[in-house]
């Protein structure tokens, strides 16, 4: 079975470049404390570590 990944939005992504506004938007995430479950894929760790900075990652099974 694949890992889970449930992500949580901690900081504000006003102010920030349009594509990491962009990355938060198709992670599923809009407003602060917003939490979204994705599958640990290639292309989901990508986005993750591009904003990994306004972000918070905990793995589920």
């Amino acid at each position: 079975m694949a890992k889970k990944l449930e992500i949580r939005l901690v900081r504000s992504a006003c102010g920030r470049k349009l594509s990491q506004r962009s990355t938060i938007r198709s992670l599923g995430l809009r407003k602060i404390n917003s939490m979204s479950i994705h599958d640990a894929s290639p292309a989901i760790l990508g986005m993750v570590r591009a904003v990994a900075h306004l972000v918070e990652v905990k793995e589920i099974d």
